[in-house]
C-alpha cells in the first residue's frame, strides 16, 4: 500500500491515463478525488474503484473555469481537509501546423492544457503549504523535448507545462512539496484513438507512430500510471523538478 491513507486528486480521471492512475492509486491505498468535466465517465471510474474495495468520490469540474475550480477547493475543505497528491492530468489534443491552427483552437488547447494546471494548482497548493508536504505531478509530454510535425498548439502547451513545473519546484521546495512532470510518448488512449479516427489510413498512421519509438509499439495507460505512482509515493522523495520520460524511446530516437 504505497499510498496508504493519502488523499490523491486526479484531473481528467474519467478515461485514459487519468482513469488508469485513479484505479492504481486506489489499489495502493489512496483516497482518490476523481475530477472530470464528464460526469458519466468520472462516476464510472469511482464505481470501478468502489467495486474493488477502494475509496473514491467524484467531483465534476471544468478546469478552465475559475469558479468551478474554487468550488472544488471548498468541497475539499468540507471533506478531506487536505490533498497529499495532485495529478494535473486533464488535457486535450491539438493538431495542425502553426499557419493552419485557428485562434479559437489555439486558445482552447492552451486554456485546458496550461491554464487548467494553473487554476487547479492555485487552489490545491495552499493545502500542501499548510501541511508542509505534497507531491504534484504535471502532465507534459516528450514533445516538449523534440520537434514533431503538425502539433504546434499541443507542443506549445506541453513545453509551457515543463517550464511551469521547474518554476513551481523552486517556489515550493521550502515547503517540502515536490513538483515533477510526466513526459509520455504516444500512449494508446481515447485521446489517440480520436486522432486515428480522423486519419484516412488508420493502419498506416499507427505504423508511423510505432516507427518513431524504439520500443516499436504504442504505450499503454498503465505504463504512465505506474510512473505517476512512483512520483506520488515517498519512494521518489529525491526527485524534484524532474521531467520523467515514459516515451518508448522517442526522445532518444531510432538509429539508422
Amino acid at each position: 500500500m504505497r499510498l496508504n491513507s493519502k488523499v490523491a486528486l486526479i484531473t481528467g480521471a474519467g478515461s485514459g491515463i487519468g482513469k488508469e492512475t485513479a484505479l492504481l492509486f486506489a489499489k495502493e491505498g489512496a483516497k482518490v478525488i476523481v475530477v472530470d468535466i464528464n460526469a458519466a465517465m468520472g462516476k464510472e471510474t469511482v464505481t470501478e474503484i468502489l467495486a474493488n474495495n477502494g475509496s473514491a468520490r467524484f467531483v465534476q469540474v471544468d478546469v478552465t473555469n475559475e469558479e468551478s475550480v474554487k468550488k472544488l477547493a471548498k468541497e475539499i475543505e468540507g471533506n478531506e481537509q487536505t490533498v497529499d497528491i495532485l495529478f494535473n492530468n486533464a488535457g486535450i489534443s491539438g493538431v495542425g501546423q502553426l499557419h493552419e491552427v485557428e485562434l479559437e483552437t489555439w486558445k482552447k488547447v492552451i486554456d485546458v492544457n496550461v491554464t487548467g494546471v494553473f487554476l487547479v494548482s492555485k487552489v490545491i497548493v495552499p493545502f500542501m503549504v499548510e501541511q508542509k508536504s505534497g507531491s504534484i505531478i504535471n502532465m507534459s509530454s516528450c514533445i516538449a523535448e523534440i520537434g514533431l510535425g503538425n502539433r504546434a498548439s499541443y507542443a506549445a502547451s506541453k513545453g509551457a507545462i515543463l517550464s511551469l513545473t521547474k518554476s513551481m519546484q523552486v517556489d515550493y521546495a521550502p515547503f517540502n512539496i515536490r513538483v515533477n512532470a510526466l513526459m509520455p510518448g504516444t500512449i494508446y488512449t481515447p485521446f489517440v484513438e480520436d486522432y486515428l479516427s480522423r486519419e484516412p489510413n488508420r493502419e498506416a498512421a499507427i505504423a508511423k507512430i510505432k516507427e518513431r519509438q524504439l520500443s516499436g509499439d504504442l504505450g499503454k495507460p498503465i505504463d504512465v500510471a505506474y510512473a505517476a505512482l512512483y512520483l506520488a509515493s515517498d519512494e521518489s522523495k529525491f526527485m524534484l523538478g524532474t521531467p520523467f520520460m515514459i516515451d518508448g524511446g522517442v526522445v532518444n530516437g531510432k538509429s539508422s
